[in-house]
């Protein structure tokens, strides 16, 4: 699976029955209860590093990435847009990045 297969999944089920697709189901219910979802998966994630749990660590990471792209579609953001900001940022080093953030 790659991210391109795994963004044209969730397009194609963003519009199905929400009774019948989780994808759905989340969409519908708004930006916010997505991105609440996105946190609940990444904290999950970030618990397993820190036990050093990989089995664990690699089914939290899968499912981060599947929340991160239902929460972007969420707002109608393309994840062709976040690699292209990262691609803008490459430009830089990461330490003057974020001082010019600051």
């Amino acid at each position: 699976m790659n991210l391109e297969n795994l963004i044209k999944i969730i397009d194609a089920r963003a519009t199905a029955d929400p009774s019948e697709s989780w994808t759905a189901k989340l969409l519908s219910q708004g930006p916010e209860k997505c991105a609440e979802k996105f946190g609940e998966e990444a904290v999950e994630a970030i618990i397993e590093a820190v036990k050093g749990n990989n089995k664990e660590l690699i089914s939290e990471a899968a499912d981060v990435l599947f929340h991160y792209l239902v929460m972007l579609k969420s707002r109608n953001i393309k994840f062709a847009d976040v690699l292209n900001e990262l691609e803008n940022r490459t430009n830089k080093s990461g330490l003057s990045e974020k001082k010019e953030r600051s």
